[in-house]
């Protein structure tokens, strides 16, 4: 394997605290050197076995890491699949994806945990964790045998949209997670609160006469997931914030030592439910999309290190499902390919975060909250690298997606910034305009 210098970027490494134009120099795999000289050979190679990449204008980031992915694969192959989805994730500038337990079936065995593995190691384009139910079949009646899907490789677990909703089997959850320290993630929603809502429960929503989804439906799932994690000593994280109640919930919680964090997708931060006056179902999520003041207080969140995580959420449906009446389609939207877009663009670019703020809820905080050895440009880590072009400027045109699907939010969005070359494993997967 060449060895392969990153010369004149702008390395910033949230887990180091590190921020400066430097050269970066990986080898064999891992990262060799900070602050390396261009004729730097590394492990006694010849210079002229070292590749050069020229970031100058450029920010040199670990590689990013997506938390919350829904790859499809086995069951909705009609949607994504394990190459396609991970295509898309090397688009989009992310090293590493947690691949959701959403599919058919449910990931609640070993041998489903393994599947998925081997199918990310076949397609070879980036890394693939994976998380497992927390119940058997999703069904939140039994516990899944935990140690068992631990040993196998996963690294947390999730019912994903399907609520864990007895708070006897969360409990017992948070016990049995706190002897292998894996975090839980939860869907915060109480669903006699939303049976039939399509959209958030507001003055829109009325207008419009569709079924609401009112923001307390979040904030009393937050709430007991909180309290349940306080008693056990647990860990759980809240997956895709859309209220302004969770995030106070949790900004109290932490203030008192509870293991809670959170993530937020870029549409929920940006989007309002006024985009649903179009009945355009691309906009048809869950959690919905809500009021500015519910934006306002995400934004508020994550500047304060309330919310640790920005997540896609990246939920691909085939354009078929979406092309029905808004009360039948499905909900979800794709995020693999826009989101460093939209954090760079709405984000960065206003001055709501900096660009170390913003990387460390891409890269290095999904990397502790899981585990991984990710999310860093330490010595000797494994060498991910996203290499990250601010100035570029881009249109968001669904039918050059990677993914299979094309329902995105951000269709025809000017976006400023985009993924410039990704590195995984000290092999350059991806380039800007070469795919």
């Amino acid at each position: 394997m060449s060895n392969l210098l990153i010369k004149n970027g702008r390395v910033i490494d949230p887990s180091q605290g590190i921020d400066r134009v430097t050269n970066l120099l990986i080898a064999e795999g891992r990262i060799a050197a900070l602050d390396a000289s261009e004729d730097s050979t590394g492990n006694g190679h010849a210079e002229s076995s070292t590749d050069v990449i020229d970031a100058e204008g450029k920010i040199v980031s670990p590689g990013l890491i997506d938390m919350q992915v829904h790859l499809r694969e086995p069951g909705g192959e009609e949607d994504e699949t394990i190459e396609t989805g991970t295509a898309a994730a090397l688009a989009g500038g992310f090293t590493s994806i947690v691949c959701s337990p959403d599919t058919d079936p449910p990931v609640d065995t070993p041998a489903a945990v393994e599947f998925i593995q081997h199918r990310a190691a076949k397609a070879d384009h980036c890394n693939v964790f994976v998380l497992a139910c927390v119940s058997k079949g999703r069904l939140g009646e039994e516990l899944a045998e935990i140690g068992q899907l631990v040993e196998a490789g996963a690294v947390g677990f999730s019912d994903d949209d399907a609520p864990i909703y007895s708070p006897e089997l969360m409990r017992r959850a948070f016990e049995y997670c706190l002897m292998f320290d894996k975090p839980i993630l939860n869907h915060p929603e109480t669903r006699e609160l939303t049976r039939a809502g399509v959209m958030h429960e507001g003055l829109v929503s009325l207008r419009l006469a569709l079924g609401g989804m009112p923001a307390a439906a979040e904030d009393v799932m937050t709430s007991r997931d909180i309290s349940l994690a306080e008693a056990t000593g647990g860990r759980v994280h809240l997956m895709h914030l859309s209220s302004s109640g969770s995030v106070e919930a949790i900004r109290r919680a932490k203030s008192r030592g509870v293991r809670v964090t959170a993530a937020v997708c870029p549409h929920h931060l940006t989007l309002t439910d006024e985009q649903l006056n179009t009945f355009d179902s691309n906009y048809k999520i869950n959690p919905p999309l809500r009021g500015r003041n519910h934006c306002d207080a995400l934004l508020a969140g994550l500047a304060d290190g309330t919310i640790d995580v920005i997540a896609s959420d990246h939920s691909p449906r085939a354009v078929e499902k979406k092309m029905q009446e808004l009360d039948l389609a499905p909900f979800g939207v794709v995020g693999l390919e826009t989101t460093l877009g939209v954090v760079s663009t709405a984000l960065v670019a206003p001055g709501h975060l900096d660009w170390p703020t913003a990387l460390a809820k891409l890269t290095i905080n999904p990397a502790r909250i899981l585990g991984l050895d990710r999310g860093t440009l330490a010595v000797g880590a494994p060498a991910d690298v996203t290499v990250i072009d601010p100035h570029a400027r881009w249109k968001v045109d669904p039918k050059q997606f990677r993914s299979k699907s094309r329902n995105t939010p951000f269709s025809g969005w000017e976006m400023r910034g985009r993924a410039d070359t990704v590195i995984v494993g000290g092999r350059v997967k991806w380039t800007a305009g070469n795919g």
